[in-house]
């Protein structure tokens, strides 16, 4: 990674979540995913954490069955083992966070692995509740916008209240419906176990360490702009996303560890600008200043062509739960993850 750009982006969210650092003084934080995207940013916050705001460092353990995740950082106070969280999870010490961040995100991969993707947010997500539910600690569940579906144009900006437009049946099913299923074993553990289960639906989170080849929309503009051919827009162009950068979905994530009404979820993104795709082209020209080509094409069997629509994040709860406000602009946030791509893809 570009180190000046990793430094400032962490830094950022430390001092953005300062107030809340005690809290993990000498505690021991679980991370399943931690070599994935979000992993490693949790990984690097918390090291940075030791290193200059913790008087007690606090421990991680990472779990990583490696199928997607390739990153790692060298610290003596994290720990990462090599295992499939969808078996039984022993940890001997006392154990005080679980972050269930584990998962396959990606549209082009959760096709390639579909059995794999509806298991880690099934028989994973029992598993770390039932270590949760040993330790007594409390429980971070990563869900998704996607259970929202296709949402019906009357409840956008979606609120975590609306139920989601979702289809059982389709290439989308195994993580939709995955990380539906997911949400309610965090209600059941907490209903039947008293398990401290808060529940995350991010908002597509984009930034530094995203994989060139994962095959979301703005790794993908950005690999074509980079090898200077045409980006290639999936449908008609006009689905619509709002984007929400790195730095600002971890402040998030970590005030929701800390400040998370139990058995409560929070929508984590960036409500402003809802953009369409072929408008998204645009942004990306302002930043570049080239004209760049783009083609409409049909969506390609390696990819889900039942996309929603529309996706924008009402978080007036996790503003007034968790005092949540983005703060970096798509095109700021782009321009950062443009200089970081051109050195590294």
């Amino acid at each position: 990674m570009n180190k000046n750009i990793l430094i400032h982006d962490i830094k950022t969210i430390c001092k953005n979540i300062a107030p809340l650092a005690p809290k993990f003084e000498d505690k021991t934080i679980v991370i399943t995913g931690g070599m994935g995207f979000l992993g490693q940013y949790f990984a690097s916050t918390f090291s940075y954490l030791n290193k200059h705001l913790l008087k007690k460092p606090c421990k991680l353990i990472i779990f990583d069955n490696n199928i997607t995740g390739t990153n790692s950082i060298d610290d003596p106070s994290i720990t990462y083992i090599t295992k499939d969280i969808c078996k039984e999870l022993s940890i001997s010490k006392k154990v005080d966070f679980v972050i269930h961040a584990a998962g396959i995100a990606s549209p082009y991969y959760y096709q390639q692995y579909p059995l794999e993707t509806f298991e880690t947010c099934t028989l994973g997500t029992k598993q770390t509740l039932e270590l949760a539910k040993a330790h007594n600690a409390k429980y971070l569940y990563f869900s998704s916008s996607e259970i929202y579906g296709d949402p019906d144009p009357k409840h956008l900006p979606t609120m975590e209240s609306y139920n989601g437009n979702v289809s059982t049946l389709g290439s989308r099913a195994c993580y939709d419906i995955g990380k539906r299923a997911g949400e309610t074993l965090c209600y059941i553990y907490n209903s039947t176990s008293n398990v401290n289960t808060s529940i995350i639906r991010p908002f597509n989170v984009f930034g530094p360490g995203m994989h060139e080849r994962d095959y979301r929309v703005i790794p993908n503009f950005v690999a074509n702009i980079i090898r200077k051919k045409p980006i290639k827009v999936y449908g008609d162009g006009k689905q619509t996303r709002t984007f929400c950068y790195i730095s600002d979905a971890m402040s998030g994530f970590i005030r929701t560890m800390i400040l998370g009404v139990s058995n409560q979820a929070y929508n984590i993104g960036n409500p402003s600008p809802e953009i369409s795709m072929k408008d998204l082209v645009g942004v990306f020209s302002d930043i570049t200043n080239e004209d760049l080509n783009f083609n409409i094409i049909e969506y390609p069997s390696s990819y889900p062509s039942d996309e929603p629509n529309r996706r924008c994040p009402d978080i007036k709860k996790a503003t007034i739960h968790l005092g949540y406000m983005p703060e970096i602009s798509l095109k700021e946030g782009l321009t950062k993850f443009y200089t970081w791509a051109k050195k590294h893809y």
